[in-house]
């Protein structure tokens, strides 16, 4: 907590006193400029970075398949959800707390999901991807609607394309926008990290044979430089490129500590510090200074760590929670489930949290907002907020992912994106009975109120377009009120297990 830039540490008499620091008091202590050991403050982002949003929704947004990824852009004026419908929809955010419908694109010929999406530096153009070679870059304007260019990353450097449309031999799990906005960076299921050229529309760099699995997260290390890159696989390490030194193909170094596949990776952007999420449980911060080189990590055998358990449908078991041998993490928080899907984990962003915190979401239907220090710094429950907002339709039997049992509401927040300017979270979830549908919730601090007076209500739900839906919002109240209501007894009865719509639910 004393290196680096993670926010502003509260000042030590607080702590020892045990004083609630609200908002009110932060306004004090600016006043009076009373900071960490007496300095004076210099940044307004302290007096914020406290303001954790909440788990009621200010409003549910709805999609007939699973949600996959939602992000807002750098300046919060834009967000774009990822979902099962190979449709990637755009909102106007520049006002964080009233959003308006902007755009739809699609995905032709897309295989299970799009499984990420990018947005460019500035705004104007969003490549997606599906589990193809091939990406799609759009125009983010709503008056343009010419078809979407095709980003084949499946040529070798240097090379044409020489494969017909539609064909695939490989996936793409994760993409990334460079900070110049002239680039994009690729991770695949082909154990590879591919680097794409948009202005000669070709790849320029294939990093092959170093993974030993898939690489289901990439990013770049620095947003003023395209030169770093992070990709993170399922062989459990996370690998660091720096493409002015890549006689020899070999990363510049390596993270080890990880005991099975990573599923995100989320650089801070300053080119130092490294976030990564996986299947063992844990989330961990590296820091570059500490990563081992590749001589170090040429004995290492990354499999010997790994158990082969499926997390898409398997919990995971106490018994394969151990130490990894050579842990260079800096620190580790535990406490989310990364289960059934490659669940996405984040900084805070600099101007509404002064970096403060990391995010994660999770299987069990929360946003796991942490400490530097690993303790708990708050909790967004998505599966509350959203618990019976939609009717069981009769085909959600069809498209349901889990299918033991009973159908049952169940939430899965698979991605979170925190507003850069605003105490705004945006959860994108698999989202409702036997997670067959999907959700963008959106959250902001209200000093922990249970009701919003202000207009329109808080909780209601939403389509696609953000038009009302009334049928949704009236399920749920109905189903609020026969829950309410407890029958009285005179004497003692034998009690009945309850099978109504809503009863002994899950989330």
């Amino acid at each position: 907590m004393g290196q680096g830039d993670f926010g502003t540490n509260q000042y030590y008499v607080d702590r020892l006193k045990k004083r609630k620091r609200v908002l009110a008091t932060s306004l004090i202590y600016r006043e009076m400029g009373v900071d960490n050991h007496g300095v004076q403050k210099r940044a307004d982002q302290s007096i914020s970075q406290g303001l954790i949003p909440g788990s009621a929704a200010d409003r549910i947004i709805h999609y007939d398949t699973r949600s996959y990824s939602g992000q807002f852009s750098d300046d919060g004026n834009f967000f774009f959800c990822c979902a099962q419908d190979f449709k990637v929809r755009m909102y106007d955010t520049s006002n964080p707390y009233d959003w308006k419908y902007y755009k739809t694109v699609d995905y032709p010929f897309g295989q299970w999901t799009i499984t990420d999406a990018t947005l460019s530096p500035d705004n104007r153009f969003l490549v997606y991807s599906s589990i193809r070679s091939q990406a799609y870059m759009a125009t983010t304007d709503p008056e343009d609607n010419s078809d979407p260019s095709v980003l084949d990353f499946s040529t070798l450097p240097g090379q044409g394309r020489r494969r017909g449309f539609g064909t695939s031999h490989f996936g793409i799990w994760s993409l990334r926008f460079s900070g110049d906005g002239r680039e994009v960076v690729a991770g695949t299921s082909e154990d590879s990290v591919i680097v794409y050229d948009l202005e000669t529309k070709q790849p320029v760099l294939n990093l092959r044979d170093r993974h030993q699995h898939h690489v289901n997260a990439v990013c770049y290390g620095d947003t003023s430089s395209p030169h770093i890159l992070y990709s993170g696989s399922d062989d459990t390490t996370l690998r660091v490129w720096d493409r002015r030194s890549m006689g020899d193909g070999r990363e510049a170094g390596a993270f080890m500590g990880h005991t099975e596949g990573l599923t995100y990776v989320d650089s801070k952007g300053d080119g130092r510090y490294v976030l990564s999420n996986s299947k063992d449980q844990t989330m961990k911060l590296w820091d570059l200074r500490k990563m081992m080189t590749s001589a170090d990590i040429e004995n290492i055998d990354p499999a010997e760590y790994t158990t082969g358990f499926d997390y898409r449908f398997e919990p995971y078991p106490n018994a394969y929670r151990t130490n990894a041998k050579n842990d260079c993490s800096v620190v580790t928080f535990q406490g989310h489930r990364v289960l059934k899907t490659l669940i996405r984990c984040h900084f805070s962003p600099p101007g509404s949290t002064n970096s403060r915190y990391v995010y994660s979401g999770s299987e069990d239907g929360k946003v796991y907002v942490y400490n530097m220090d690993a303790t708990l710094a708050g909790t967004i429950n998505v599966g509350q907020a959203t618990l019976n907002s939609r009717p069981r339709e009769p085909d959600a039997y069809a498209t349901a992912y889990e299918m033991s049992g009973e159908m049952l509401w169940r939430t899965c927040v698979r991605d979170a994106s925190w507003h850069p300017d605003a105490p705004v979270l945006a959860a994108t979830s698999w989202n409702g009975w036997g997670l067959s549908t999907g959700t963008c919730t959106v959250h902001s601090w209200n000093a922990g109120a249970a009701d919003d007076e202000g207009d329109p209500p808080v909780g209601k739900s939403y389509d696609d377009k953000l038009r009302y839906i009334p049928e949704f919002n009236d399920y749920r109240e109905n189903t609020a009120s026969r829950h309410s209501r407890r029958p009285l007894r005179s004497r003692p009865v034998r009690r009945w297990e309850l099978h109504e719509e809503g009863e002994e639910d899950i989330w």
